[in-house]
């Protein structure tokens, strides 16, 4: 994981030049007033004061260093070997250990508006990163079986190293299991930051929330779409474009949207979902072995073994052939 996109670019000659006409900046500490009187009329997206947010780019340094402790050899640092492994790890957990420290600490801070003032925040972060930190080793073992998930079920990977390097949906299941154990032990924003990071970079859009059994795995992966309630068994296979998603939201009397509850369905084990298929509603579950083809709209519950695709569109043909126009050409159920 790069942040190469965080960092200012300056193309190869670019000089820097100066406004030809000095009278022209004459305007700008207008402008610069003009600008700040905006941060007190339109509140809300601007954070100014003495209690800093999380840093973006520091969270994305963390969940490549994490990564590089989860799969070492196929991060930054190479030639990698049992004999200095343990000291490169070991220098890792070290800086994470002080890195999370802070920015939990931050993030915590920021959040304590219904919280107790006289928290000590930063023995609480502190507790949180050992614990993360202390995940490391299960979390490696989950993600093993997603990696070999998704060798068994895509016959164009040629070994795991493929899958390491160039699938999308391992990068995003890893940063989402990552996720997912600080969402667990009630870190505020840095598992959003934390996903949504890898949404833009993969075009899978995982909520922190989701919960996702063991042997993962998502295939080509652009548009898919788990809502934060969602949860899904073992074994489970989906393809690009699924949307496993929420109805029209309730409200209380007050018009507001009711947060806590179920809102997204459960993926039971063994279910292949394939391309584009949407499936909304809490209360929605697709039992086990079940299949659902490509474009299928499902809101309500279907049983164990069930195979659900929809009727086969009628499509017209354009062209000097009598054949091209005929009937007997057929949709396939689905398509990968």
């Amino acid at each position: 994981m790069d942040i190469d996109f965080l960092d200012a670019v300056r193309l190869p000659g670019e000089i820097k030049r100066m406004a030809t006409d000095i009278r022209l900046k004459e305007s700008l500490p207008a402008l610069t007033e003009r600008i700040v009187e905006t941060y007190e009329e339109c509140g809300g997206i601007n954070h100014l004061g003495h209690s800093p947010l999380p840093s973006y780019r520091e969270v994305v340094e963390v969940l490549a260093d994490i990564r590089e402790i989860l799969y070492p050899g196929y991060g930054r640092r190479q030639n990698l070997h049992l004999g200095n492994v343990g000291y490169h790890v070991g220098d890792l957990i070290d800086s994470l250990h002080d890195r999370l420290t802070q920015q939990i600490t931050r993030a915590l801070r920021h959040d304590c508006k219904a919280r107790d003032l006289e928290t000590d925040f930063e023995a609480e972060a502190q507790a949180i990163a050992i614990r993360l930190l202390e995940s490391l080793p299960d979390l490696r073992k989950t993600l093993a079986d997603d990696v070999h998930a998704a060798f068994e079920g895509d016959p164009a990977a040629k070994n795991l190293d493929e899958i390491l390097f160039c699938y999308p949906g391992v990068s995003a299941v890893t940063v989402f299991r990552i996720a997912h154990e600080l969402f667990k032990l009630g870190v505020p924003l840095i598992p959003r930051m934390m996903t949504e990071y890898a949404h833009g970079k993969t075009g899978i859009d995982i909520h922190p929330g989701a919960t996702i059994g063991a042997r993962f795995f998502i295939d080509h992966g652009t548009g898919v779409v788990i809502g934060e309630t969602t949860k899904i068994g073992e074994g489970v296979k989906i393809y690009q474009g699924v949307t496993l998603g929420a109805l029209s939201f309730p409200r209380d009397e007050n018009g507001n949207i009711l947060r806590d509850h179920k809102r997204h369905p459960t993926i039971e084990d063994e279910v292949v979902i394939y391309a584009n298929a949407t499936i909304l509603g809490g209360k929605t579950v697709i039992g086990h072995h079940s299949v659902v083809g490509s474009s299928a709209w499902i809101t309500r519950s279907i049983a164990p073994y069930t195979t659900v695709t929809i009727e086969n569109p009628r499509l017209r043909y354009r062209g000097t052939s009598d054949e091209a126009n005929s009937d007997h050409f057929t949709a396939l159920d689905y398509q990968i």
